[in-house]
């Protein structure tokens, strides 16, 4: 499922417009992404938790030509899926 196909989801499961399940949508990404931006954490609960995860800066290797680098540090947004989640997944098996 893509974007579009949530907000089509949600327009016809509670009878809106287009439109008005696209600025829905908008809002809680948008205001996830901040959260996330902010150092906050996002628990959704049965679905699962969002947390930024700080990696340190170390020495590389660019694959194409061999060379070694200094890879920067950086923050990644980082899922951890929740075990309700989980078990529904693995349901069949």
């Amino acid at each position: 499922m893509n974007k579009s196909e949530l907000v089509e989801a949600l327009a016809d499961a509670k009878s809106l417009t287009y439109k008005k399940a696209e600025e829905i949508v908008n809002l809680i990404f948008d205001s996830m992404a901040q959260t996330l931006v902010e150092g906050g954490r996002i628990e959704i609960r049965g679905f699962g938790s969002f947390v930024v995860k700080d990696y340190k800066a170390y020495m590389g290797r660019n694959p194409k030509t061999g060379e070694i680098i200094q890879v920067k540090p950086k923050k990644l947004p980082f899922f951890k899926v929740g075990k309700e989640l989980r078990e529904r997944v693995n349901k069949d098996r």
